[in-house]
């Protein structure tokens, strides 16, 4: 496995911009595909966006697509999420996730293999 931690959260106006990061530890990182997942008050977790282990492929969810944009450094085993022209509701916590199947899988299951905590992310109008 490979623990997860994430970082960038804040408080933010509508129409501003936040970069979420998120680290993790392991020598095995490249080899995981990654996602990030978002939970508002009194609802389900959601997905956001997913990217293969190369960074070759991104998948978003329709709410963000145009202005959220996933990307990886391998090198420095970090998976990031620009968040641009942010709504206030995009206001969750933002949880990165990590397993090794297809990246594609992130648009439809949960029971992935590694969590990190979660950063608040509040946008107000």
């Amino acid at each position: 496995q490979v623990p997860l931690v994430e970082s960038g959260g804040g408080l933010v106006q509508a129409g501003g911009s936040l970069r979420l990061s998120c680290a993790a530890s392991g020598r095995t990182f490249s080899t995981y595909a990654m996602g990030w997942f978002r939970q508002a008050p009194g609802k389900e977790r959601e997905f956001v966006a997913a990217i293969s282990w190369s960074g070759a492929y991104t998948y978003y969810a329709d709410s963000v697509k145009g202005r959220f944009t996933i990307s990886r450094d391998n090198a420095k085993n970090t998976v990031y999420l620009q968040m641009n022209s942010l709504k206030p509701e995009d206001t969750a916590v933002y949880y990165c996730a990590a397993d090794r199947v297809p990246a594609l899988k992130f648009t439809n299951i949960r029971n992935l293999e590694v969590w990190g905590q979660g950063t608040l992310v509040t946008v107000s109008s």
